[in-house]
């Protein structure tokens, strides 16, 4: 794999402390996770991390949407709050963190923007679920003509056979899918 770190984003999925909480056994996929980050930053990769997170009140959520009243419900992944942090394995202070509204990266503000402005057009993405915001992600991201990387085993879905059916069939149609170690040991 020959990565450009000056035409590349390593992101980081909604892999939050909150996020934990609804996608259980994904803490599994934590060392894999901090390998790529510790990699990217290594390399001199642009790093972003996006991860779902509302304002007081949840204006965000609309009383119709099933998956994101259950959250409001909870009062969790407010901006600010303990569960929304980004999780302490892959974040430094000063890191990027990008807030989003829905499942996609790209839901409800400015990602796409901020990484046109830095030159990007290729994303290494990973997180939690392989099924949500993965799928969501490489899905528009591809719509937006950007070239994808997907590191498997930084990945989590509670359903083993759709995590396996996603990363070894459904995602190479728009995407290289590599293991941690190997894109780890490629750029280093």
């Amino acid at each position: 794999m020959n990565l450009d770190p000056k035409k590349t984003a390593v992101l980081s999925l909604d892999v939050q402390e909150g996020v934990l909480g609804f996608v259980p056994g994904a803490e599994g996929a934590l060392p894999q996770a901090a390998g790529v980050v510790e990699a990217a930053r290594k390399g001199g990769f642009f790093l972003a991390h996006v991860g779902v997170g509302f304002k007081p009140g949840y204006p965000e959520i609309s009383p119709q949407h099933p998956r994101f009243s259950m959250i409001k419900e909870r009062g969790v992944l407010l901006k600010g709050s303990d569960s929304a942090r980004i999780h302490p394995s892959i974040y430094k202070q000063g890191d990027l963190v990008i807030y989003k509204h829905r499942v996609s990266a790209f839901a409800g503000n400015a990602l796409n923007m901020i990484l046109r402005a830095q030159g990007i057009q290729h994303l290494v993405l990973f997180g939690f679920a392989t099924s949500g915001v993965v799928l969501s992600t490489l899905r528009q991201a591809s719509d937006l003509d950007y070239l994808c990387t997907v590191v498997k085993d930084a990945c989590f879905d509670r359903d083993e056979e759709v995590h396996r059916v996603l990363t070894e069939k459904v995602f190479a149609a728009q995407a290289t899918v590599v293991t941690a170690k190997a894109f780890s040991t490629d750029l280093i």
